[in-house]
């Protein structure tokens, strides 16, 4: 087992995850999970891949919405349309600072805008425009692809899981059809084991096709997660790993079984190794992770490497 997490230093909380690990996987013990059991769940953004200095879909949404400015110059007049024509990101910084702090009042807009990005489109032109942005796109302070901006350590943990029966579903506050063109080639986790943020749908009997409607079906975040969770995979999983505030409640539905792994991605790295420090959004996560019981990870004392070596 101590050659499954090459890129984990050998701390607690790496001794924690393996420890977990043998007590559910061995047969006859007191804490044995069957693998139809071993379900693991983790969010995408901050967890997975780096989220800053915005996450990945605002990225490609601002591409979207600073053509669509362009195309109708009165959209420039609007957030966040004027944030994407102007290269002005404060407002969207602070509208997702404030939704992460439980401060909606700017996210109207901005869901009017990422609904009405995709309005229209089929879901098969979406996924090949996601697929060309993942292809081109660079991260926006690291220079490399988005390929390459994967927490490796945490795709070594997907792997390690997998080799012992777990089923890895990823949770996540973002879209679900923007995630799914890349977590089979970035993490090796099929289309169906993604649960996400979902846009509206409609069939197109003429066309025979799917298309989004410009508007939202829900949001995969907070105590929306663990309701995504039971209906697409109507277990509750032993394994949970999230990063933010609105990760709680799905880390605490883990915490229901009796033999459970809650895990805490903290980003307190200050040695310049490319995942700049950071707690906004995950305060509360942080200050009751101990009395919540959460194995917190320390991206500086943890992880021996950040991001893949081979870029």
């Amino acid at each position: 087992m101590t050659d499954q997490l090459p890129s984990w230093r050998d701390t607690a909380s790496r001794a924690a995850i393996l420890d977990f690990v043998a007590a559910v996987t061995a047969e006859g013990g007191p804490d044995f999970v069957p693998p139809d059991g071993r379900v693991a769940v983790f969010d995408n953004d901050g967890t997975l891949w780096t989220e800053k200095p915005m996450p990945t879909q605002l990225h490609y949404l601002l591409e979207q919405w600073k053509a669509a400015a362009t195309a109708d110059p009165t959209l420039a007049d609007r957030q966040p349309y004027k944030a994407a024509a102007s290269g002005d990101l404060a407002w969207l910084g602070q509208a997702v600072d404030k939704h992460y702090r439980g401060d909606d009042s700017d996210l109207g807009p901005l869901i009017a805008a990422v609904a009405q990005s995709s309005a229209g489109a089929s879901v098969e032109d979406y996924e090949a425009s996601v697929a060309a942005f993942y292809r081109d796109a660079r991260h926006l302070s690291l220079g490399r692809s988005y390929a390459h901006t994967v927490y490796q350590p945490m795709v070594e943990l997907i792997r390690f899981l997998e080799a012992n029966g777990f089923s890895v579903y990823i949770v996540s506050g973002g879209d679900r059809d923007f995630m799914r063109p890349m977590t089979q080639d970035y993490y090796g986790i099929p289309a169906e084991r993604v649960v996400g943020t979902g846009m509206g749908l409609e069939y197109d009997a003429d066309d025979n096709v799917v298309r989004y409607t410009p508007q939202l079906a829900f949001v995969d975040d907070g105590p929306e997660k663990p309701v995504r969770i039971w209906m697409r995979v109507g277990r509750r999983p032993i394994l949970a790993a999230g990063n933010s505030n609105g990760d709680i409640p799905m880390l605490r539905f883990a915490q229901g079984n009796p033999r459970s792994l809650s895990v805490l991605i903290n980003h307190d790295d200050d040695t310049g190794r490319g995942d700049a420090p950071y707690d906004t959004g995950a305060e509360q996560a942080l200050a009751t992770a101990s009395a919540h019981g959460f194995t917190v990870v320390s991206v500086r004392d943890d992880w021996a490497q950040v991001f893949p070596a081979d870029i």
